[in-house]
């Protein structure tokens, strides 16, 4: 039966090494532990750790589903999963949402018209302080935004900006937007410590 009620779109934002995956796990599992059906996409880009699954930056995990950037459809989520299992979802959740690209956005709208709970975890900011992919819209959308930070690692202030690195120093802001790293590749620092 059609929840109509439960319907809504969340957004889980901010920083590298904020926790947005470990919230999305965290609201994933409530969802598990009420007996509600779940899928979860991630961006087949995104080879870091696991390919079947989402996992944090310290190594927990949950089964996920590989999407294509450029295939956010109704369509390439019923060949991905089966409509049975896409009718079914009361959940439907997408990891690194600032990986995918605009038609997202549009994909979230019709999950929410649906009567899903769909739920976006995404970078809001490049590494150049930029908008992130669809996340600027999504937030705009969205029925629940939460903005995380992380703690700088230069002043142990409150981080809100992602620094790429290059061996150990700020990366130009001319790079490439999308490059996946981690630990090593990134840092969180404040306002004050990031370097334009």
């Amino acid at each position: 039966m059609l929840h109509m009620a439960n319907r809504q779109l969340e957004v889980i934002t901010g920083c590298m090494f904020s926790g947005k995956t470990d919230e999305l796990i965290r609201r994933l599992e409530r969802v598990r532990i009420s007996g509600r059906s779940i899928l979860l996409f991630k961006p087949s880009i995104d080879d870091r750790y696991a390919d079947a699954a989402i996992v944090t930056h310290y190594g927990r995990e949950f089964a996920a589903h590989q999407l294509t950037p450029g295939e956010e459809t109704l369509d390439q989520l019923v060949a991905v999963v089966g409509a049975d299992a896409l009718a079914a979802a009361n959940v439907i959740a997408f990891d690194e949402g600032n990986f995918f690209t605009e038609r997202l956005t549009d994909l979230c709208q019709d999950l929410v018209a649906a009567g899903k709970r769909v739920i976006v975890a995404g970078l809001d900011l490049t590494f150049a302080e930029e908008p992130f992919g669809p996340m600027g819209p999504l937030m705009s959308l969205a029925d629940r935004v939460d903005k995380l930070q992380a703690v700088c690692v230069k002043c142990g202030g409150v981080a809100t900006r992602s620094q790429r690195l290059i061996d150990g120093q700020p990366a130009p802001v001319d790079g490439p937007t999308i490059q996946v790293g981690g630990i090593g590749s990134y840092e969180a620092r404040c306002r004050n410590c990031y370097v334009r």
